[in-house]
This record gives C-alpha cells, sequence and structure tokens, in this order.
C-alpha cells in the first residue's frame, strides 16, 4: 500500500473519477501509477496530460519512450517503472527477455535501428551528464532525421520520468502489472 492515501476508481468522484475514466479507457486500468496523484486532481490531470502527448507521438515510437522510461528508471532505482516498462517492451512491442536485460546493461544492445539507437544513447548520455553532451551530437540527430522538438521532447520525456521515479520512490507504489 502506498505510503499517501489514494484514491480507488470505485470510489473516485468529480474531476477524478472524469480522469480516471480517461486513463481506463486508453490503457483498460487505473495504475498505480495514476492513483499515487489522486489525491491532487489537477496533478492528475497535468501528469495524465503528458502522458497522453508521447502515447500519440507521431515519431517517437512507444518502444523507444518505454526503453527511455526503463533506463531512466533503472538509474534511478524505481522498481516499478523498470517493471512496468520491460513488460511494456515485451507484451506490447515484442522484445524478448533477453533484449531486455542487454539494453538494461547497456543502452547501446536496445534493438533499434541507427536513428533510434542514436536518439536513445543522446537521451540517457543527457541523464548522467547534461553539461558534457557536445553541440555536434544534435547535428549528428539532426543528420539522421531527428528535429529539434523530436530531441527537445525525448529528453524531456527522460527527465519528467525523474521526476515520476522520485514521487513513486518517496510514496511507496506497488506494483499492479
Amino acid at each position: 500500500m502506498a505510503y499517501i492515501e489514494t484514491v480507488s476508481p470505485i470510489d473516485a468522484q468529480g474531476k477524478v473519477a472524469e480522469i480516471y475514466e480517461k486513463i481506463a479507457s486508453t490503457l483498460g486500468f487505473v495504475p498505480n501509477a495514476m492513483k499515487i496523484y489522486s489525491s491532487s486532481p489537477e496533478l492528475l490531470e497535468n501528469i495524465w496530460n503528458q502522458i497522453s502527448i508521447y502515447m500519440q507521438h507521431p515519431t517517437l515510437s512507444a518502444p523507444l519512450l518505454a526503453a527511455i522510461r526503463m533506463l531512466v528508471s533503472e538509474r534511478q532505482e524505481c522498481e516499478y517503472c523498470v517493471g512496468f516498462n520491460r513488460a511494456m517492451l515485451i507484451n506490447h512491442a515484442g522484445w524478448t527477455q533477453e533484449q531486455v536485460d542487454l539494453t538494461l546493461k547497456d543502452a547501446a544492445n536496445a534493438p533499434f535501428g541507427e536513428k533510434e539507437k542514436a536518439l536513445l544513447l543522446y537521451v540517457i548520455d543527457a541523464l548522467k551528464a547534461p553539461k558534457k553532451l557536445q553541440r555536434s551530437r544534435i547535428g549528428d540527430l539532426h543528420s539522421l532525421g531527428w528535429s529539434d522538438a523530436e530531441i527537445l521532447e525525448a529528453v524531456h520525456h527522460a527527465a519528467q520520468n525523474v521526476a515520476e521515479d522520485m514521487v513513486f520512490n518517496t510514496f511507496g507504489i506497488e506494483t499492479d502489472y
């Protein structure tokens, strides 16, 4: 059980119930990762809106985003998020357990083509040492076809995930996947 009180979908009312309805209609259930925000309807709505943007992203693929989240969460020691994204990669993206394990050992092992792998490695390097990244790497990403917006959005996704991991670790979120 989480360290703070959460609202179950059955007990949800008002804005929380409305947002839970959107979440359940999209994901099939309301994960603990969303329930943890139920004491703050505005924050819950904000988080869900951000998630929705990335779920509908036209160029950042679901497997790329899940790999980013999994690798960020591994670094942040968020067992919930590592497991959730591991399950997404295996159950929805068709990765094998071995591919996930190899990616966790080294992001360069991720089963992506050159374009997505380059962006993944850039994002992970930004997480580790953002001030050490060379400007030329953005040029390299441009030459592979990534726009400034896509690069920014991928880095922002990782940065947002650091915040989510902190929240989940702080409040003891339980596994539900």
